[in-house]
């Protein structure tokens, strides 16, 4: 798990004690030196399949927690990528652009991969020349839609112009495949979404753009968390979470 060890390495000077872990039915926290964010993955989980050392969390460190990012529980790796969210420290001159604005415009005509079911998706759709969806859920493929499963990749992605992948994608440990992919095409390749970790690593191993988000009120996340809150956009947490953009 190179991408993750490099990710880890790359933070372990923000490592602080953590002040609180929230598990939501959608999205995870941790807080720690910042507050970071994942993508709440794995529930419901078999019966006896939960997170290692449960309610002992906040008695470790970030760096131990981002340990949990390599797990193949995907409940403690949301953890984990949640922990390495909290160690990043944003640069102060990045890009103030709408990354939804963006990838509409690049996509505009163009053939685009996504992964991740994005809310812009219909309307990108709309304006390229094609579109296709790679989708890990069975029972959502439809091929004349151009839903298509995960294992068609290897086929849809070097015929690209844009690649679309949500950064969840380090949870379930299919990030570094995929960019692995777009680097040998070099399709304009965007990582984004609230679990994307901003980091420049993520630019040697084929990004293009990276589009993550920053939480401003930790608080006020953490309760909407707590109480099973859907999506995490400008709109729904005002105030609260800014949207940040690298571009290689």
């Amino acid at each position: 798990m190179k991408l993750i060890d490099d990710l880890i390495e790359s933070v372990k000077e923000n490592d602080a004690s953590v002040k609180n872990v929230t598990l939501g039915v959608s999205w995870t926290a941790v807080n720690a030196r910042y507050c970071g964010l994942a993508k709440t993955y794995g529930i419901p989980v078999k019966h006896g399949n939960y997170v290692t050392d449960m309610g002992n969390l906040t008695q470790k460190t970030s760096l131990e927690l981002a340990q949990y990012a390599k797990s193949w529980n995907l409940t403690e790796a949301g953890i984990g990528v949640a922990a390495i969210n909290s160690m990043i420290t944003l640069k102060k001159e990045l890009i103030d652009l709408n990354a939804e604005n963006f990838v509409l415009e690049k996509g505009r005509d163009k053939k685009v991969v996504m992964v991740g079911a994005f809310p812009f998706m219909d309307k990108l759709k709309s304006i390229s020349k094609q579109m296709i969806v790679l989708e890990l859920d069975p029972y959502q493929l439809d091929a004349k839609k151009g839903v298509l499963p995960d294992s068609a990749a290897e086929y849809v992605i070097p015929d690209c112009d844009l690649f679309i992948i949500t950064g969840s994608t380090l949870i379930n440990k299919s990030m570094e495949r995929l960019l692995s992919l777009a680097r040998k095409s070099k399709p304009y390749t965007v990582v984004m979404g609230p679990s994307t970790v901003m980091s420049e690593i993520l630019f040697d191993y084929g990004a293009d753009m990276i589009a993550g988000a920053e939480v401003i009120n930790p608080d006020a996340i953490i309760r909407k968390i707590s109480q099973s809150g859907g999506m995490i956009n400008s709109k729904n947490c005002p105030g609260e979470i800014a949207f940040k953009i690298m571009q290689k």
